[in-house]
């Protein structure tokens, strides 16, 4: 279970670092015509989705600056709650199987 919280943390912190560099990109006015730029913004604008509108601010800049890090926040604390879950089963799973393994019952 540990491998699979740490794929996770890992996964997690890709979405977060293409949703941060999607905002900095919109911030600083890159050229949206360069490939690298686009695909960044392209994979943000598609993992922020669910979060497209949460707030209404009258300057562009700042909705999408808000969203998007509503976005990135959301998703950083859900994948440290769920890799947390995991390692907590995992740990909870060798105890268990530690038990049975040296015969050792539980009142």
């Amino acid at each position: 279970m540990a491998f699979l919280a740490r794929i996770l943390r890992i996964v997690v912190a890709a979405v977060v670092l293409v949703i941060v560099a999607g905002i900095v990109l919109h911030l600083l006015h890159a050229s949206s015509s360069n490939g690298i730029v686009s695909a960044v913004h392209d994979a943000g604008a598609w993992l922020v989705s669910p979060f497209a509108n949460v707030f209404h601010p009258k300057d562009p800049n700042v909705a999408l600056a808000v969203n998007w890090g509503l976005a990135a926040l959301v998703y950083a604390i859900a994948g440290g709650i769920l890799s947390a879950l995991l390692l907590r089963a995992g740990a909870a799973g060798r105890g268990a199987w530690m038990r049975r393994r040296r015969g050792v019952t539980t009142a």
